[in-house]
């Protein structure tokens, strides 16, 4: 109607509204509020986005909504992501969007190629299992597109050497497992790029009032690329003047489209709660990152880039044999399933490494666990030590072998029951003081962690197997975290 002005007023329906409840709140009619929102038109389904992620999937006599890619994929691959505040309005014949001021808006296409049947578990009896089992491919696909003749090559990075050059400052930003990434990641690149690293929860960077500016560099990791915390915090940083490079597995979204860079982990859908080839894929990226940068800054020596960019190049395969160990893992599995809690321990990259093993054993099979750095024991930890305590020690970084040593012996010698985890090269020396020893194969120091993950990956679900939990669908936890 001419001279009227529209007003767009957003509700989001709580459980147990009726028509009425919401009439009443607004003071309108329920025929109003019928009209208004074209509940009278069952063809029809309205849709509005607020904070979490919301995907439209374009059909052919048929269109779709969803919250998350692998709901659509069954259905079409043509999709386009919402923005907060926008408006849709879907039938048969297609969809319709408006944003905050009823304003048509046209989306950009996205064209997803994922595979239907990797959404599907393919005979496995868990999602997690077929991921693990999958990380040799999505490690392939993640890596050997970016090697060319021994070099790493990113096609998709818009970052120049010069800008590059003149970061003074870097910060990788992201929560959970891709929280753990970063603190790999951090190890990593303060000895390949001889910058100052610091890791940051996306929950915590807002509000910690960040020395960000614009010689800062923010490395953005997530699985989904829709993490609010995450999300949060990559505007935050964007507001400082900060120069974004995201990490994300899903093309086109949320994060991606907003950051100033983007390398995708081409790791595929991942459906199973607790991650496990996206964390592999992530740390594979942010290991080339490091390397690439490194060659451009004059920060690393030939030889080891060289030895590096070849480890890289065959680490599928060795992530393939080290996979090829199963029994052994789930035997021990088998003996260790009922302790209620577990403690992990390792210095420099084994620490780090051992804040994901710890993760994934207490979010799908609730046993508490916790990582700690083995130089701490004596710090307080290790009064937690009694007789019968398990106690996973971690001693796959070559430098530090020794000391991660000394280590098993303090807490055998309180009682412990220990569980170890070393390369090939050590696991005989290890054998003699740990009660049980998996051993992984040889790399490049830097990508050790790649490697020692898949054992504690299936230690985890074989674990919450014997105790019956909810493997795929963990107590109080989803997927994406859209929520703060």
């Amino acid at each position: 109607m001419k001279g009227v002005a529209r007003i767009l007023i957003i509700y989001t329906v709580q459980t147990g509204d009726t028509l009425t409840d919401i009439a009443d709140r607004y003071n309108v009619s329920r025929a109003k509020l019928i009209e208004a929102n074209q509940l009278n038109y069952p063809d029809r389904l309205v849709a509005a986005r607020k904070d979490a992620p919301l995907l439209l999937g374009f059909g052919d006599g048929e269109n779709f909504i969803a919250s998350d890619v692998t709901a659509l994929i069954r259905h079409t691959r043509d999709i386009a992501y919402m923005d907060d505040g926008e408006l849709a309005i879907l039938s048969r014949s297609g969809i319709r969007v408006y944003d905050r001021q009823l304003r048509p808006v046209e989306k950009k296409h996205h064209h997803v190629d994922w595979e239907v049947d990797a959404a599907e578990k393919g005979g496995y009896a868990h999602f997690m299992l077929k991921e693990i089992m999958e990380q040799p491919d999505a490690l392939r696909h993640a890596i050997a597109p970016r090697l060319r003749g021994g070099e790493i090559v990113f096609d998709d990075l818009k970052l120049t050497p010069e800008k590059i050059r003149g970061f003074d400052r870097i910060f990788i930003v992201a929560c959970g497992s891709s929280y753990h990434v970063g603190m790999v990641g951090k190890y990593n690149l303060e000895h390949l790029l001889r910058r100052n690293v610091e890791v940051a929860l996306a929950s915590e960077f807002r509000y910690s009032d960040p020395i960000v500016d614009d010689k800062t560099l923010v490395i953005i990791i997530s699985q989904s690329g829709e993490t609010l915390d995450t999300m949060a915090a990559l505007r935050e940083a964007k507001k400082r003047g900060a120069y974004i490079l995201s990490i994300v597995n899903v093309v086109g979204s949320s994060i991606a489209r907003e950051s100033d860079d983007v390398l995708y982990t081409w790791a595929g859908p991942e459906i199973a709660v607790a991650t496990t080839k996206a964390y592999s894929t992530q740390l594979a990226v942010l290991d080339m990152v490091g390397l690439c940068f490194a060659k451009i800054l004059g920060t690393v020596r030939e030889e080891e880039y060289a030895d590096a960019v070849r480890e890289l190049a065959l680490l599928p395969d060795k992530v393939k044999e080290t996979l090829g160990h199963c029994e052994d893992i789930q035997k021990y599995a088998a003996q260790h399933f009922h302790h209620e809690s577990v403690f992990f321990i390792g210095r420099n990259l084994d620490y780090a490494l051992g804040l994901e093993g710890s993760l994934k054993l207490k979010e799908i099979s609730y046993i508490h666990s916790e990582a700690y750095a083995s130089g701490e024991l004596k710090h307080g930890t290790i009064s937690l030590i009694e007789p019968g305590t398990l106690v996973v020690a971690l001693g796959t970084y070559a430098p530090l072998f020794d000391k991660a040593m000394s280590n098993v012996v303090e807490v055998k010698a309180r009682g412990a029951e220990v569980l170890a985890l070393t390369t090939e090269d050590f696991r005989e020396k290890m054998e003699k003081t740990a009660d049980a020893t998996v051993s992984v194969p040889v790399t490049h120091p830097m990508l050790q962690p790649s490697l020692g993950v898949v054992p504690l990956q299936l230690f985890a679900y074989y674990v919450a197997l014997q105790r019956g939990c909810d493997i795929d669908k963990p107590r109080n936890l989803a997927k994406s975290v859209t929520v703060e």
